[in-house]
């Protein structure tokens, strides 16, 4: 195999696999004949195509079913997992509490409503004793500070009690309304487990975007990044699909960070407010790609 076909192999495997075997051998055939000889390496932009196609597709199978319950359930993943990354840097003093979240987590990715909603009740029932001093359900000694790998304040320290539970409550009563529906949901990919050490670390009220993106604080800026990706992502596969289930999964995700917004108005900085403007906005054009991919699909 030449180093020209295992490039193209790997930029194929942007497809999903079904795709892959149903056409994948064609296309790596026409691409290998439509190169020039000589060349190890494909053209950047044939590149980037490919990689856009097969992102394309991957949406495009996505987009399937009702769009509501997939759409709740993507945003419950997402809520879960950063859940867990709030807790990690604290695992070696509440190791229990780290393992629950986590397991709620998995279970939720896997489609297991049933597993998740009491595992997730529970982390919520504790988080709510945290952030009132109170050491409920277990004998935890409070404040909880972060391990000594980690350069984290007391778990939450900063801020106040109704984001964390509004971020449980969302969760747990989008879990609810699946679990009501007693219909199975899809299992999500397993590459959802590597945002978590992304997210990790990161201010659990998130209200140090100021500091961190004019001080250099990489889980401040990773968690940035990585949420303007996701809910540009959004938009666009809105846009691609006519679909409103990533839609969904943007507002589940926006109304725990509106309550952080709103519940610590007084400590924010004018880089946290282009933070809040710019969430705000992707979130609105993610909900509005939809109607615009259909008047397109129509016209």
């Amino acid at each position: 195999m030449t180093t020209l076909e295992r490039q193209y192999r790997l930029l194929l495997r942007a497809y999903p696999h079904n795709y892959r075997s149903d056409h994948g051998g064609e296309l790596l055939d026409v691409l290998l004949e439509s190169t020039e000889p000589g060349r190890r390496l494909p053209p950047a932009r044939e590149a980037v195509a490919l990689l856009v196609a097969g992102a394309r597709t991957r949406l495009t199978q996505a987009a399937r079913g009702r769009a509501w319950p997939d759409g709740l359930h993507l945003g419950v993943t997402v809520l879960t997992l950063i859940q867990l990354a709030t807790l990690v840097p604290y695992a070696g003093r509440v190791p229990l509490w780290v393992g629950i979240s986590a397991a709620a987590f998995l279970a939720v990715l896997r489609g297991r409503v049933l597993l998740a909603l009491p595992l997730v009740a529970a982390a919520g029932v504790k988080v709510w004793g945290i952030t009132h001093g109170r050491p409920v359900l277990d004998h935890t000694i409070l404040p909880v500070y972060a391990d000594p790998l980690w350069d984290a304040p007391a778990l939450y320290g900063t801020g106040g009690p109704i984001a964390p539970a509004v971020s449980y409550l969302v969760a747990v009563a989008g879990l609810a309304v699946l679990a009501l529906r007693r219909e199975p949901v899809r299992a999500r990919s397993w590459a959802w487990v590597a945002a978590a050490p992304v997210l990790a670390g990161a201010d659990p009220a998130w209200l140090d975007v100021g500091g961190g993106l004019g001080g250099g604080s990489m889980p401040v800026v990773a968690r940035v990044a990585l949420e303007s990706a996701l809910l540009a992502g959004a938009a666009w596969a809105g846009r691609l699909t006519g679909d409103h289930r990533w839609a969904i999964a943007a507002g589940a995700y926006l109304l725990p960070a509106l309550a952080i917004l709103f519940e610590n108005l007084a400590a924010q900085t004018r880089q946290d407010a282009v933070h809040w403007i710019v969430l705000l906005t992707l979130t609105l054009v993610a909900a509005a790609m939809p109607h615009r991919g259909r008047r397109h699909a129509v016209l």
